[in-house]
């Protein structure tokens, strides 16, 4: 367990933040911003953030400064994350995380050049919410448990966790029930009924796809509807193979979207659900 977490002080940016507000929401202590003594690096139970020039998670040193120039970007919530083992989720799932890591240790020119964007543009990004929370968090010398701020950032550190844990958890379910039907141009995804069926059974779908290469050549989506007996049919990507307006008044479709682009059936019958499908290609 943790004692402390230390960071930098002066200028404060989103790497230490983002790393300090995930380590406040696995260990509630207080953060402090000054400079590391060696004895604050060789204890273990202080967290050194973004600073000390060590990288040493078994004694929770993560700072990143020392690598050398050519290194790929890494950043203070890089390592806080592959420390809790969530590093490679965040990289797939959370598409903000590598423009953060680019920003943090290359730059914003070079970072807006890698992004295709000049740097007026990428300014134009910036929001009220970061530069308040940012500069707060600068201008504090110590955050206790129970103050505005560290209860803030505990919050953006859990909802972090909550999310990738969520994620991971809903994709696991995803390809341990998926079915894929394939057709001469394109497949379908089929997602069985479960009982109890979850809280959000489409949930997961998209990053699975994503995950197991299969974003591309998928065109529709079939799953649970979690309001009814039946199942929810919806097109991937907004592909022009299916509109759903053509099975609308079908007798069991009880709602279709007017763009064509989602329909609802009471069906729970696969061939039922697959006539359905057919009847909607264009």
């Amino acid at each position: 367990m943790l004692s402390l977490i230390l960071t930098h002080p002066g200028g404060a940016h989103k790497d230490e933040l983002l790393a300090c507000a995930l380590l406040a929401a696995v260990h509630r202590v207080p953060i402090v911003r000054r400079e590391p003594t060696p004895e604050d690096l060789a204890d273990p139970s202080i967290a050194v953030v973004d600073v000390g020039g060590v990288h040493a998670p078994e004694r929770h040193n993560f700072d990143h400064h020392q690598f050398p120039a050519g290194h790929p970007p890494v950043c203070a919530l890089s390592l806080v994350l592959q420390h809790l083992g969530l590093y490679e989720d965040a990289r797939r799932f959370c598409d903000w995380l590598e423009p953060a890591e680019w920003f943090d240790t290359r730059g914003p020119n070079v970072t807006a050049q890698w992004l295709g964007l000049d740097r007026p543009t990428l300014n134009k990004l910036s929001s009220p919410v970061d530069v308040t929370v940012l500069r707060r968090f600068a201008r504090a010398a110590r955050l206790e448990p129970g103050e505005p701020l560290w209860e803030l950032l505990g919050y953006i550190g859990q909802d972090l966790i909550d999310y990738l844990r969520d994620l991971r958890s809903r994709i696991d379910a995803v390809a341990q029930s998926a079915e894929f039907w394939s057709f001469e141009d394109h497949e379908v995804l089929f997602l069985p009924r479960t009982e109890p069926v979850s809280d959000d059974p489409g949930a997961g779908i998209v990053r699975y796809l994503e995950s197991v290469g299969k974003d591309g050549s998928v065109a529709a989506l079939i799953y649970p509807d979690r309001r009814g007996g039946g199942y929810g049919l919806s097109r991937h990507n907004d592909h022009p193979r299916y509109d759903f307006t053509r099975i609308e008044k079908q007798p069991d479709v009880h709602f279709a979207h007017a763009r064509g682009f989602v329909a609802k059936t009471s069906a729970v019958e696969i061939q039922r659900v697959r006539e359905l499908l057919l009847l909607a290609r264009v």
